[in-house]
């Protein structure tokens, strides 16, 4: 051990990720604040989410594979009538069509297709690895990037607003789901095109987000010990 680093206890800690953040910038945050390299999280949240990210400290750091199989919720909003290549806002809208025609009803019963066991394929701007390279990268530098479908379980789907072009949402899901890929297949089986709007990690497991505290205030907590 360092002789500026502070031995801490092993800590489950809940943090709400900010909007524009990347999982690793709240590990980094971590561990800066506690003088502790041993620190990881228990499943990325995209820079463009928010909500709870589970870091785990020392010991703790063993539980993450399992913390990580817990069941994932998620609540946000999807965008109808247009795509983008990362199927949420990280990329500039394309396929622009004309959902006048799309009724309630449509969007009530297209949800039903998404629930149960379902295949998906993660977008190419994604954390995925290929021959050790990120999928995102490539994607980036205009090279063609091929991902796998995989099955992932979606346990519940809930409508929970509908203001046109945004259809609110709540999803608890397997690990492994991608909100954005649903959000893109959601706009494919209503022959519209969508991609996800916003979206918040409410809950992993018997965590919840309500529970969370921001990196600024887990800053302030952890400085004043």
């Amino acid at each position: 051990m360092s002789a500026t680093e502070i031995p801490q206890p092993d800590l489950v800690l809940c943090l709400d990720k900010p909007y524009h953040w990347t999982s690793f910038d709240v590990v980094k945050k971590v561990r800066r604040v506690l003088k502790m390299k041993k620190v990881g999280h228990a499943g990325t949240l995209d820079p463009l989410a928010t909500g709870l990210l589970i870091v785990c400290t020392g010991k703790k750091t063993k539980t993450i594979e399992s913390l990580m199989a817990d069941e994932k919720e998620y609540s946000g909003a999807i965008s109808l009538g247009a795509t983008t290549a990362s199927y949420d806002l990280e990329t500039e809208l394309e396929n622009h069509q004309d959902i006048s025609g799309i009724t309630e009803t449509q969007i009530r019963q297209t949800v039903k297709q998404f629930l149960g066991t379902i295949t998906q394929t993660p977008p190419i701007h994604s954390a995925v690895k290929i021959d050790g390279k990120r999928a995102y990268d490539e994607a980036r530098k205009g090279n063609e990037v091929v991902l796998k479908s995989r099955q992932v379980f979606i346990k519940e789907f809930r409508i929970t607003k509908i203001e046109l072009p945004l259809v609110f949402f709540n999803i608890v899901c397997s690990k492994g789901t991608y909100i954005r890929t649903i959000a893109n297949d959601f706009g494919k089986a209503l022959h519209c095109g969508a991609h996800l709007h916003a979206l918040r990690r409410e809950r992993i497991g018997n965590y919840s987000v309500t529970n969370a505290v921001t990196p600024e205030q887990f800053e302030t907590q952890f400085s004043s010990k």
